[in-house]
């Protein structure tokens, strides 16, 4: 094997120190409130408004709230697109590994592409086509949950003087 490539992997930077205790209890209070929030929507309209995604999305807008990837566009873009295009997959490649491997790669491309990135979005290829969600999976959960997964993070990242958020919105 070339070394040269085997030289990228020794590293001379150290990973970065924790944030501090009050900053850690902060941003998982924030998930806990991200979450009751939507949890409480859903129970309270008949809508099935969670997703395993919007537990990463909480990771970004609470735990790492200045993250580009953590800013409204990038949430509520980047699930929006990425479940738009699992959809597209769906229909037209059907729900095998083949469609899901697809849908992934064009989720990252066109999130991208459109600077709506956001890493917890890429799963929603996936997502959709093990549960062969219909088009109404695009509003409910997925647009609707990301709303107010970020309005949740405007009301309680502002909340601390330590905190402002967003960073932009587009």
């Amino acid at each position: 094997m070339n070394t040269f490539y085997l030289k990228k992997f020794k590293t001379t930077e150290r990973s970065p120190r924790p944030p501090q205790l009050k900053q850690i209890a902060y941003s998982a209070l924030g998930g806990l409130v991200a979450i009751t929030a939507i949890g409480k929507l859903a129970q309270f309209s008949q809508m099935p408004l969670l997703m395993a995604p919007f537990g990463a999305t909480c990771v970004l807008a609470f735990g790492v709230p200045d993250s580009p990837l953590a800013q409204p566009r990038n949430i509520v873009g980047g699930h929006f697109i990425s479940a738009f295009i699992g959809l597209l997959c769906l229909q037209w490649l059907g729900a095998g590994w083949f469609s899901m491997a697809v849908g992934v790669s064009l989720a990252i491309g066109i999130m991208q592409l459109t600077g709506t990135t956001h890493p917890p979005a890429g799963a929603n290829p996936l997502l959709v086509m093990m549960a062969k969600a219909k088009w109404s999976f695009l509003f409910s959960p997925v647009l609707a949950g990301a709303l107010v997964l970020v309005l949740v993070a405007l009301l309680f990242n502002n909340a601390s003087k330590a905190r402002r958020y967003p960073k932009y919105w587009f």
